[in-house]
């Protein structure tokens, strides 16, 4: 199919975007990096009458350190994620995750922004800054504000984003460089969204016990799920067997997953369970590395 004709408007800064989102409200569509978007208005599971193409705005694509956050702009491509040196070093399980994004064509066009704002609790960008209670840096002409993402991911392929609003920065917490994280995730075939997927870090401390936690799961319910009973039951103790056994379990009882044709509810459930543990061993083991432990 082919989509639903539009008008096309090209801004070339954010404040001209703003202004089309003001005018133009709901009956207009952000396009960045197109990976998500395209196939929905092919389908005409969308048709909006503007479709706004933010590719050539200026100051939207960026990878910096500051405030004890990695700052990413809208329009910085999941390849510039991958290359960076400083998200490897500062923030890793970020640099781990982006491998399982797509394919290296997909990498190639689709931005942080857009992934963040498409909000499928199957996309791995969401499961990540869930984790680590990142920020979402949301602007309008009334100005900026700045969202969870508990706040911003209400439901399946829904946020907070108002009509005259956009995604204009994504940061990530720096980690502790004593600390572990892992992402691990099933699919069908790699480059398809994850049936389930977890995202976690650990960091011990001098005696071996765990200080900080942070457990996501995606794919298993409508909005990527931060694991606080989990997080909250691992600190201050040894990571046995017995613990993150335990901990595994807490993460499978607190998903609500839906079943489809690519796996059943407790499917989504069990597997939770399973990535959940795989999960917390890796990243405990790459904190002993950092620690020599």
């Amino acid at each position: 199919m082919k989509p639903f004709k539009f008008n096309y408007l090209r801004p070339t800064s954010v404040e001209e975007t703003l202004q089309y989102l003001e005018e133009y409200g709901e009956e207009a569509k952000i396009l960045s990096g197109g990976q998500s978007l395209i196939p929905v208005l092919n389908m005409r599971l969308s048709t909006p009458k503007y479709l706004i193409d933010i590719g050539k705005v200026e100051g939207l694509n960026y990878i910096r350190e500051e405030d004890g956050y990695i700052a990413i702009g809208a329009l910085t491509r999941h390849v510039d994620v991958e290359k960076s040196q400083i998200i490897r070093e500062k923030c890793p399980l970020l640099s781990e995750a982006i491998h399982w994004v797509g394919h290296a064509q997909i990498r190639n066009r689709g931005t942080i922004g857009g992934s963040i704002a498409h909000a499928d609790p199957s996309a791995e960008l969401p499961c990540v800054i869930t984790a680590l209670r990142g920020e979402i840096v949301i602007a309008s002409t009334s100005g900026e504000e700045i969202v969870s993402p508990e706040e911003f991911f209400l439901t399946y392929l829904l946020t907070s984003l108002q009509p005259d609003q956009m995604v204009k920065e994504v940061r990530f917490p720096v980690l502790n460089p004593s600390s572990g994280s892992a992402f691990v995730e099933v699919a069908r075939r790699h480059g398809d969204f994850g049936i389930v997927e977890v995202a976690a870090v650990v960091d011990l401390d001098e005696k071996g016990e765990i200080s900080f936690a942070r457990i996501a799961v995606g794919g298993a319910s409508p909005v990527p799920c931060a694991v606080e009973p989990a997080e909250e039951f691992l600190i201050g103790k040894s990571p046995t067997d017995e613990v993150l056994k335990e901990a595994s379990d807490m993460a499978a009882e607190s998903v609500e997953p839906d079943g489809d044709m690519h796996a059943s509810a407790d499917y989504r459930r069990e597997l939770t369970g399973v990535m959940t543990l795989r999960a917390l061993k890796l990243a405990v083991d790459r904190s002993k590395e950092c620690t020599r432990i």
